[in-house]
């Protein structure tokens, strides 16, 4: 939720933003008159409530007279009480006007998307900047070698079954076995460890929340095609743990000396990919299911741009230890999601496909997930909402896929980068 204050000081600046993120501009100004009515019916409540109390305090002697029986006060009494019989009445309506002008408010408020940060690219999905790369593509043509996919590899290894995957559960579900199972506990463990050693608390939350966890993440917006919601019980399945680290704190106040409190969460993912037919149907890119490893830190709002920057750091950490070529891009205010302001992204070299795909994003959300769930700090200065952010570690699919590819040997075999052989009994290769 974006904070009042700056639609009511800067709506230009809210303005740009839903320009720049395509969204509709006229909410600014449809939010502009809910908050002006909210606030008159605020006035009109407060100024009969004020009166009610003033009448209660003349009320009182004058019932107390007439107990006493001084007759000549019976009819000034009779007169109070009749209007104070006509105030309860309005301020019960007056209450109820100001209840619906505050709900209309709140759900205009809820409607925006988080206000983009000034230096986030203009433009779409495709307009992104790229802000480096690091490492370089192999050159198999060069060592002689047909590059092969993860899909072929993985099979050859009995490592990934996307045939009993569908079988078992249907499209875009997939086995990990053998060695591809024991690849995923040893990418959770790498990353887990380097988490820990960055200062984060690591963390198995549940994959099911309640409906006001995922709204206040901002996951019943724009992206709520995408999320599988158990009807019975009135629950979703996370489409990240992003979700349930974030309402860790929901209706709760910090000390501000206990910030930034740093997390570190394992646990599955379930998107419905809607809107994704047709794209990626080969091998476990974009599946309906995944696990992933999120990192998310509650922090004051002035440093949430500096931690921002700590998060895509850990994430290069990462992406260096196993050994594979990629870049990172700011993402266009277009594409960003909706609680982000902005976001980084770091997309690994995937040799089969000859282009950069996705394997990481950090975002930064600044208070717009805090101020829905009321998560708030507290110091000398006072109460208000902290700053959130998020920033995948390793998510488990496209993490094997760009291992699997990029190190291939002509003889089917793949390398093990050097930081996960500790947790692969020191193998140096995967072999079939």
């Amino acid at each position: 939720m974006i904070d009042i204050a700056l639609l009511r000081e800067q709506p230009d600046v809210v303005r740009a933003s839903q320009q720049a993120r395509g969204e509709r501009v006229e909410l600014v100004d449809e939010a502009i008159t809910a908050d002006s009515a909210r606030r008159g019916a605020v006035a009109a409540f407060d100024s009969l409530r004020n009166e009610q109390k003033l009448l209660g305090k003349q009320i009182g002697p004058l019932q107390g007279a007439v107990k006493k029986g001084d007759g000549s006060k019976q009819a000034e009494l009779d007169g109070l009480m009749t209007r104070a019989t006509q105030l309860a009445n309005d301020v019960a309506a007056a209450e109820q006007r100001m209840r619906e002008a505050d709900e209309a408010l709140d759900a205009l408020l809820k409607s925006f998307s988080n206000v983009i940060h000034p230096d986030a690219p203009v433009g779409g999905e495709d307009d992104y900047v790229v802000l480096e790369h690091i490492g370089t593509p192999r050159d198999f043509a060069a060592e002689g070698m047909t590059v092969k996919d993860h899909l072929e590899l993985g099979t050859a290894l009995n490592a990934i079954d996307v045939e009993r995957g569908a079988k078992v559960s249907g499209s875009r579900f997939y086995y990990l076995t053998g060695d591809g199972a024991l690849l995923e506990f040893a990418l959770v463990q790498l990353a887990i460890a380097q988490a820990m050693k960055n200062g984060f608390m690591p963390v198995i939350p549940p994959a099911l929340v309640r409906p006001a966890a995922m709204e206040g993440t901002g996951f019943l917006g724009q992206a709520a095609e995408n999320v599988y919601r158990l009807d019975a019980d009135d629950l979703y399945l996370v489409g990240t743990s992003e979700v349930p680290l974030a309402a860790y704190h929901m209706d709760e106040i910090l000390d501000a000396n206990t910030l930034p409190r740093r997390y570190v969460g394992y646990s599955p993912c379930f998107r419905r990919e809607a809107g994704a037919a047709g794209k990626d149907t080969k091998g476990i890119f974009r599946v309906h299911w995944f696990d992933k490893v999120e990192m998310f830190i509650f922090c004051d709002p002035s440093e949430a741009e500096q931690r921002h920057l700590d998060i895509l750091k850990f994430e290069k950490e990462f992406l260096d230890s196993i050994e594979v070529p990629y870049r990172v891009i700011d993402v266009a205010a277009g594409d960003l999601g909706s609680s982000a302001i902005r976001k980084y992204d770091c997309e690994a070299w995937i040799p089969s496909q000859e282009r950069y795909r996705e394997l990481t994003s950090t975002s930064n959300c600044t208070t717009f997930q805090s101020r829905r769930l009321r998560v708030r700090m507290k110091d000398s200065d006072g109460t208000r909402p902290v700053a959130t952010l998020n920033g995948t570690l390793v998510a488990i699919t496209r993490t094997i896929i760009a291992i699997l590819e990029n190190h291939q040997q002509a003889d089917g075999s793949v390398r093990i980068p050097e930081a996960l052989r500790p947790y692969l009994g020191g193998r140096e290769y995967l072999r079939p």
